[in-house]
């Protein structure tokens, strides 16, 4: 089996796919940064080692750039590439070469290219000569669709997703598979109209050819120490499905009946509403047995992972042999990356007295009941200075940091109201890690997160981040650490690199749902 992928980030999903048996037919990602992950992990490309020794690479190829030189490209702004291909040169005369590699750049510029180029559409379709291709898969940008973004109807970054679909219709691999965010369920309001974009695209791709089947899943239950609930839609090319309909049990007939009913209607031309189509929702104890009985059974079912599970052995102060969990992990993803002679990723982030003081609270805070946390929390953000009796009965159990770097307890109210005064933040995403629960969702921006030992006051690392996200440890997450400023705008950090990728171990889980389908296709009869 093989497959293509689009935005393909530092590579998440394609390490899950490559364990679930799918070889790599070609990766498209806007970031240079992220491309630099990827070269790394899966072409055995330095891209580093190459700038600095004045070389390029023959692995990974840019649409177009500003830049001859790779140093250049490697921090080039990818939102200034050069419009209509237009830049300096960068694919190979021999298209053949592509097979395998990476091309970064934008797929708005990718599939005018191919529109063009019919030597390159044409080894493309074909998988470079495998007779087509499986499986296209990919995770569009999502800002503006996730509920911590700004939610904009017309936002130019809504519009990836049908460039997707336009590259699905182009390649016509068997299955198409679009991951993102779980806000793409929630409707945008403009002038009192909802508008449904998870909707919208599955038209958009029923109109290509594709029956989509649309989920709404949580990589907790495929075994990741995060609970990280996730849109996704699995397109299956309709020839395809007509071959293989006849191999579905009771609970999948339940699972596409809908689905195919809804394309047949879009392809008629007729007017559709949101509730002729369904999501099926991991959440909700009838959709759950379908999960659990049908070929997406792989999606559910694990036991779920603790964040102490998964970082506990990388604590600074005290330290604790690999938990099972990160064992059984690095083992499993051993035969597809290079050996790593040293724990790479893990340095320390140097949080200032003040802050640390302040991620002891968070940690406090998650031991509390919620309503005194509100008060403490409107005393932190200077809107009070007031704390019942009732809330200070409970935050006087607590030791906190003092400010000689000692714990202390406190006797008297007012010298606690106090203290919080002198640690104001008007942060609302701050929090401390549970270390008996999954890590949650959003962890994308370093600060947002402290650790949950009392003697770890910091923000995670990118290997504890990256072990929350089930990347192993022979992953190696390239360019720059963090960023800041105006340079957030178009830089991709390794915190970022990890907070937006899939986590492999749910991309594996997606692979052996696709790897299944694909597996009940006669292959004599369909191209």
């Amino acid at each position: 089996m093989n497959h293509i992928e689009l935005f393909a980030g530092c590579g998440g999903l394609s390490l899950g796919l490559e364990k679930a048996g799918f070889e790599l037919v070609l990766a498209n990602e806007l970031s240079p940064m992220a491309a630099e992950t990827f070269a790394y992990n899966f072409l055995k490309e330095d891209l580093e080692a190459l700038a600095k020794l004045g070389k390029s690479s023959k692995k990974v190829f840019w649409l177009s750039s500003q830049f001859e030189d790779l140093t250049s490209r490697l921090r080039e702004n990818p939102f200034q590439f050069p419009e209509n291909n237009d830049g300096v040169p960068a694919l190979p005369e021999d298209i053949r070469k592509l097979n395998g590699k990476i091309i970064v750049g934008n797929i708005v510029q990718l599939n005018q290219l191919l529109h063009k180029h019919s030597v390159l559409l044409g080894q493309l379709k074909s998988g470079f000569g495998q007779g087509g291709v499986d499986l296209i898969s990919g995770g569009p940008p999502c800002q503006s669709f996730s509920m911590a973004g700004m939610r904009q109807k017309d936002c130019q970054k809504n519009a990836l997703p049908w460039e997707f679909a336009n590259f699905v219709e182009l390649i016509q691999p068997k299955i198409a598979l679009l991951e993102n965010v779980t806000g793409i369920l929630r409707p945008f309001k403009e002038n009192g109209v909802s508008y449904y974009a998870w909707f919208e695209i599955a038209k958009a791709f029923a109109l290509k050819g594709y029956i989509p089947l649309c989920l709404h899943i949580n990589a907790r239950l495929a075994g990741v120490p995060q609970n990280r609930p996730r849109f996704v839609m699995i397109s299956i090319r309709h020839d395809i499905y007509q071959e293989i309909e006849s191999s579905f049990n009771e609970y999948e007939h339940q699972l596409f009946s809908i689905s195919h009913h809804f394309f047949n209607r879009v392809n008629s031309g007729q007017e559709l509403s949101p509730n002729e189509l369904k999501y099926f929702d991991v959440s909700r104890t009838d959709d759950l047995v379908l999960y659990q009985n049908s070929v997406l059974k792989p999606l559910v079912g694990n036991l779920e992972v603790t964040v102490k599970e998964a970082i506990g052995d990388l604590r600074f102060e005290k330290k604790s042999p690999k938990s099972s969990f990160v064992k059984k992990l690095n083992s499993f993803f051993s035969n597809t990356l290079d050996k790593t002679k040293e724990l790479k990723n893990h340095d320390r982030r140097n949080n200032g007295a003040l802050v640390q003081r302040r991620f002891r609270i968070y940690q406090v805070l998650l031991q509390c009941d919620t309503r005194f946390c509100k008060e403490l929390r409107e005393i932190l953000k200077g809107e009070s200075e007031l704390l019942s009796d009732s809330a200070w009965i409970v935050f006087k159990k607590f030791k906190y940091l003092g400010e000689n770097n000692d714990y202390v307890t406190f006797l008297d109210k007012p010298d606690f109201i106090e203290y919080l005064k002198r640690h104001p933040t008007k942060k609302q995403t701050q929090k401390a890690l549970i270390a008996d629960s999954p890590a949650p969702a959003a962890l994308s921006i370093p600060d947002d997160a402290c650790h949950y030992d009392d003697h770890e006051l910091r923000t995670l690392t990118v290997r504890e981040m990256a072990r929350i996200q089930s990347f192993p440890d022979d992953f190696v997450f390239r360019s720059k650490i963090t960023t800041g400023g105006k340079m957030r705008a178009f830089e991709v950090p390794q915190y970022t690199q990890v907070g937006n990728a899939v986590p492999p171990l749910l991309g594996h889980a997606l692979g052996k749902v696709v790897s299944d389908l694909l597996n009940r296709v006669d292959t004599s009869s369909v191209g």
